[in-house]
């Protein structure tokens, strides 16, 4: 199937060269593009896009706003978050909003399509090693009144296979690299990984990494 994707971004050059090449993927198709975060919250509802490209500094609206828009009000949009810095405490914000991943805006024509196709699967963390190190940096951020911190007791609602299941994501890695670690069919991990998320209420991997860290079951460092 082909995935769709929104670009969202408020500078022309970076909307038009990502759209050029993301279009000469095979299995790839941009469906429109958005110059602010509110447009990009209408045109998902529009466009019904399967990964949104989210800069986050924009006019009108923010990309992290936006991205908290999108992901309440949609059920299936992924948003990859687009970012300069690999350590910018906004896209840390932006993870903890619902952002499935993020994405450094020099990255070549291959990453960026892999990263968009990572993204629509929702079966692993994008840039695994380069996600943990933001999401350590900045889960000393957590605040008590962010909802995830509200659902910290929840983890206890885990099994203890569930627990350790969640720390080896919150650590990087695949569905694949757990299976090998705890000796077990890579479909009995997916099958622990969906009964997290369903216990936890939470989205996807990314949001369970950043749920372990700020619930201490992983230490930052």
């Amino acid at each position: 199937m082909t995935i769709r994707v929104l670009v969202a971004d408020d500078q022309m050059m970076v909307r038009e060269g990502f759209s050029v090449l993301l279009n000469a993927m095979p299995d790839i198709e941009v469906t429109g593009e958005a110059v602010n975060g509110r447009e990009a919250v209408a045109k998902v509802r529009e466009l019904a896009p399967d990964v949104v490209l989210m800069d986050i500094r924009m006019p009108e609206l923010n990309g992290i706003e936006a991205t908290r828009e999108i992901v309440a009000a949609d059920g299936t949009a992924k948003v990859l978050v687009l970012t300069t810095f690999d350590l910018d405490e906004y896209v840390y914000q932006a993870l903890r909003a619902g952002a499935s991943g993020f994405l450094l805006k020099d990255a070549s024509a291959r990453q960026l399509a892999d990263a968009v196709r990572v993204v629509a699967a929702g079966e692993a963390l994008l840039a695994p090693s380069v996600t943990r190190r933001l999401i350590t940096e900045f889960s000393r951020l957590s605040e008590p009144s962010h909802p995830l911190s509200g659902a910290h007791a929840a983890y206890g609602d885990l099994t203890d296979r569930e627990t350790e299941v969640l720390v080896l994501i919150a650590q990087g890695l695949s569905n694949a690299e757990i299976a090998g670690r705890l000796v077990v069919a890579e479909s009995t991990i997916k099958t622990h990984v969906s009964r997290i998320l369903v216990k936890l209420g939470l989205r996807d991997r990314t949001q369970a990494a950043v749920f372990a860290y700020e619930a201490r079951l992983v230490t930052p460092g």
